[in-house]
C-alpha cells in the first residue's frame, strides 16, 4: 500500500513562513569577514611565506563586503560590519581604496549615526574618525567632517540618548575636527558644544553629576581643540575657564579630578608659551588644593583611586609650580618619540585610544599622524625589515614568563622569614 503524501502546509491549513535569510545567518557571515582581518598577520608571525599582493586583494574584497554589509537591515549585522571595518582601518594604510568609496562610507556612517542604537552609533563615529585619519588633513576628510558633525552634535546634545552614545560621540566628534576642519567657525562652534557640557560641572553640588563621564570626554575633547587655536582664543578661554576649572578638583569622581588636574597643567602650559610672564594671582590656594591631592590618604576613597590620583597629581603640581614635565619615551620600530609636554601627551593618548593596538603601525607609515608628531615622512622599509621588527607570541611568551620568575624568586626571598637578616646588608 503506497505511503500518503504529507501535506506542505502547517496545522491549521496555514502555509509556513520561510526566511531566505536570517539575523543569525547575516551575523556568522560577516563575523567570519572580521575574524579574516588576523590571518595575514598570524600567517606572517609563523613565518609562513604570504603573497602579499593576492593576500591584499583579499583583503580588500572583504572591506568591499563589510561595506555592504553596513547598509543590512538587521542591526546586529550593521554593528558587526562596523567594528570588522574598524579593524581594517586601524590596522592599515589604505588610502587609495577609501579614497574610491569615501562617499558610499561617509553615507553608511551617516545612516548608522541617525538610525542605530547605542554600540552601532558608538562604532560609527569611531569609524567617522579613522576615515579621516586615513584620507589625512585636506578637503576630503573635511567633507567627512561636515557630513557627520551636525549627526554628532545632535546625538552628544540629546538628553534622550545613552549616555555611552554621547560620551562616544563627544570623544569623536573633537577628534573629527582636530583632524580634518581648516575653519576657525568650525572648531569655534565644536567647542562651544563641548564648553555647554562640562561647565555644567561648575554648578554642580560637590563637582558631581550623573553624567560625569561624559563631561569628562567633553572636557578632554575640549582641550585638544584649544591646542590649535590662535594665542588669542587662547588668552580668551584662560581668562574664563582657568578660575573655574578649580572647582572640579573636588569632585566626588576620581576621574573628573583627574581629567580637571591635568586640563589645569596643560592650560598653564599653554599660557606660559603665549606670555613668558604669565601670572595666575590665586596660584597659592590652587596649590594647596594640589598638595592636598598628591597626598590624599582619605579612607573613603578606593586604594587604587588614591593611588592613581597621587600618581597624577604630583606630576600635575610640579607642572604648575615649576612648569616641569615629566618625559616618556614611546619606542615603535626602530624609532623614538619623545613625549616632553602635556599637549603631546594629550594628542598623543587620543590617537592611541583610536587606534588600539595599531597605533605603532600608525606611527610607522601614517604620513599625517607624523606630521602631527614631527616625525618627518615615513622611513622606507621593506617588507622584511618590519617583519624582523616584530616580535613573535612564543618570544613575548619567554620574556613575560622569564620576568614573572624573576620577580617571583626576588618576592619569595624578601618574604621568607627564615632567611637571616644579615643576608641583605
Amino acid at each position: 500500500m503506497p505511503k500518503p503524501k504529507r501535506s506542505n502546509r502547517a496545522a491549521g491549513g496555514q502555509h509556513k513562513n520561510v526566511q531566505a535569510f536570517s539575523d543569525d545567518d547575516s551575523s556568522i557571515e560577516t563575523m567570519s569577514h572580521c575574524s579574516s582581518f588576523s590571518d595575514v598577520a598570524s600567517f606572517a608571525e609563523d613565518g609562513t611565506e604570504v603573497d602579499e599582493f593576492a593576500a591584499q586583494e583579499d583583503f580588500e574584497y572583504k572591506l568591499k563586503g563589510l561595506i555592504d554589509l553596513t547598509m543590512d537591515k538587521s542591526a546586529k549585522t550593521r554593528q558587526a560590519a562596523l567594528e570588522g571595518l574598524k579593524t581594517g582601518l586601524s590596522s592599515k594604510i589604505l588610502y587609495d581604496f577609501i579614497s574610491e568609496r569615501r562617499m558610499t562610507l561617509t553615507d553608511s556612517i551617516e545612516r548608522c549615526l541617525k538610525k542605530g542604537k547605542s554600540e552601532e552609533q558608538q562604532v560609527a563615529a569611531a569609524l567617522a574618525c579613522l576615515l579621516c585619519c586615513q584620507l589625512g588633513s585636506g578637503i576630503e576628510s573635511e567633507e567627512v567632517f561636515r557630513t557627520v558633525a551636525p549627526v554628532l552634535k545632535t546625538i552628544v546634545c540629546d538628553r534622550s540618548a545613552n549616555t555611552q552614545a554621547r560620551q562616544a560621540c563627544a570623544t569623536y566628534l573633537g577628534l573629527c575636527c582636530f583632524i580634518a576642519t581648516d575653519d576657525v567657525e568650525d572648531l569655534y562652534t565644536t567647542m562651544e558644544c563641548m564648553e555647554n557640557l562640562f561647565t555644567k560641572q561648575y554648578h554642580s553640588e560637590g563637582g558631581a553629576d550623573n553624567c560625569s563621564a561624559l563631561h569628562i570626554q567633553a572636557l578632554q575633547s575640549w582641550t585638544l581643540l584649544l591646542t590649535i587655536c590662535h594665542n588669542s582664543e587662547v588668552k580668551k578661554k584662560l581668562d574664563i575657564h582657568l578660575r573655574k576649572l578649580p572647582r572640579l578638583l573636588a569632585c566626588c569622581e576620581v576621574n573628573m579630578r583627574i581629567a580637571a588636574g591635568e586640563t589645569l597643567a596643560l592650560l598653564f602650559e599653554l599660557a606660559r608659551e603665549a606670555d613668558a610672564d604669565f601670572y595666575f594671582e590665586d596660584l597659592e590656594p590652587l596649590t594647596q588644593t594640589l598638595k592636598s591631592l598628591a597626598t590624599d590618604c582619605n579612607k573613603h576613597r578606593a586604594k587604587t583611586d588614591r593611588r592613581k590620583q597621587r600618581s597624577v597629581f604630583r606630576d600635575v603640581l610640579r607642572a604648575i609650580e615649576e612648569g616641569d614635565f615629566q618625559p616618556e619615551m614611546i619606542r615603535f620600530g626602530r624609532e623614538r618619540m619623545h613625549i616632553d609636554s602635556w599637549v603631546k601627551r594629550l594628542t598623543y593618548g587620543t590617537f592611541k585610544e583610536l587606534f588600539g593596538s595599531g597605533m605603532q603601525f600608525h606611527l610607522l607609515t601614517n604620513v599625517f599622524l607624523r606630521s602631527i608628531f614631527e616625525l618627518g615622512p615615513p622611513l622606507l622599509l621593506d617588507t622584511a625589515t618590519i617583519k624582523a621588527m616584530k616580535v613573535s607570541r612564543e618570544e613575548r611568551h619567554l620574556n613575560n614568563s622569564a620576568a614573572f620568575k624573576a620577580r617571583t624568586k626576588a618576592r619569595s626571598k624578601l618574604r621568607d622569614k627564615r632567611v637571616d637578616v644579615g643576608e641583605f646588608f
